[in-house]
């Protein structure tokens, strides 16, 4: 999995998905700082890179959970992602909403679900789980049967795995948080100074920069 999760991680860097400024931080929306961007929308433009990992989304989830019956992509990034794989893979698609649509049948899962259906639930980016658990508890509540998750990227906070650890749900990600600094340090990105700042935001998100 470490030389799939390697050159995954050089082509998001190539294709600029991921953006590293630990010297000039982003704020995301819950207020922390973040020494690191990631835009794996960006990987929809790009053929070859889509198409690779498309291919190895499929080759783990055949290898992981080869009686899959549905793919489930989690809106809005993992939507055209999880399509392209369930195509290849001849399965069904449904997608799982941030929230029910205000309108209509008010919809939070779209698409045909079968009761006891078998799962797997694709994500674009993992940070903290909290979202991307509640999209694996909407298809167990609808009658699914989540068995497990992927995602292309995940940040690998410790109250992140603490949070996949107790809803009993395996998370396997394409790329990781620490392969991508340790490539980005051989790339030149960033300074070996620069490291020690970025792995303690991976520990501690919340408090720093404070």
């Amino acid at each position: 999995m470490k030389s799939t999760q390697i050159e995954v991680t050089n082509r998001l860097l190539e294709i600029n998905t991921i953006k590293i400024q630990p010297n000039n931080p982003f704020t995301w929306a819950s207020g922390w700082k973040s020494p690191i961007y990631c835009d794996n929308r960006k990987i929809l433009s790009y053929p070859e890179t889509r198409t690779f990992i498309r291919d190895k989304f499929v080759e783990v989830i055949r290898e992981k959970y080869p009686d899959a019956e549905v793919i489930a992509g989690v809106a809005t990034g993992a939507i055209a992602m999880g399509v392209l794989v369930a195509e290849q893979m001849g399965l069904p698609f449904i997608y799982v909403r941030s929230s029910p649509k205000g309108h209509g049948l008010e919809n939070l899962i779209e698409g045909d679900l079968k009761p006891f259906q078998k799962v797997v639930v694709l994500e674009d980016l993992v940070s903290t789980g909290i979202s991307s658990l509640k999209a694996a508890e909407a298809v167990n509540n609808f009658g699914g049967d989540v068995v497990g998750m992927v995602s292309i990227f995940t940040y690998n906070f410790p109250h992140a795995k603490e949070n996949f650890k107790k809803a009993g749900i395996e998370l396997t990600s394409l790329s990781r948080y620490q392969i991508l600094i340790d490539l980005a340090l051989e790339k030149g990105e960033i300074t070996q100074d620069q490291v020690e700042s970025l792995m303690g935001w991976r520990e501690d998100p919340a408090n720093w920069g404070k």
